[in-house]
């Protein structure tokens, strides 16, 4: 009878975080992977505010690359770490499509470049589809990060 209401319990839980992150949008911390070589690059938490969400490089996942700086960016995150580097700002819910998030910008720390953004969780919010382009979403290219928590 206790290891039923104990299943029972963990069911509850593991039903409940699985909805929370369908519906809890882009929050949350993301482990990206490199388009290249597919090896795990680093940790990305977004959080929201306002309704406004934002996204750091917690960490680094490349020993080699764990003291690295933007060297490329031109704003005033040139010279700074990247373990810690703001690399989204300014996204919200899509007033158009109620999976999507955007209306932000993203930099990619690898060139200093900063490009629109749109988010999009996917797989019950278990991982997310980060869209960087210029213009249109259809001129950019699309990352997919796994959710860690």
């Amino acid at each position: 009878m206790k290891s039923n209401l104990a299943m029972a319990g963990l069911v509850a839980v593991f039903t409940f975080s699985g909805a929370a992150w369908a519906d809890g949008g882009p929050s949350g911390l993301w482990k990206t992977i490199d388009d290249d070589t597919k090896q795990e690059r680093s940790l990305v938490r977004i959080t929201e505010s306002s309704g406004v969400f934002t996204g750091k490089i917690e960490k680094l996942l490349e020993q080699a690359k764990a003291n690295a700086v933007c060297e490329k960016c031109t704003d005033e995150r040139k010279g700074q770490p990247v373990a810690g580097l703001q690399i989204i700002k300014g996204v919200k819910a899509s007033t158009s499509d109620k999976e999507l998030w955007d209306g932000g910008e993203i930099l990619d720390p690898n060139n200093g470049k900063t490009y629109k953004v749109r988010l999009k969780p996917i797989d019950g919010g278990k991982k997310l589809e980060v869209r960087g382009y210029i213009g249109a979403p259809m001129f950019g290219r699309t990352q997919t990060w796994i959710r860690v928590e």
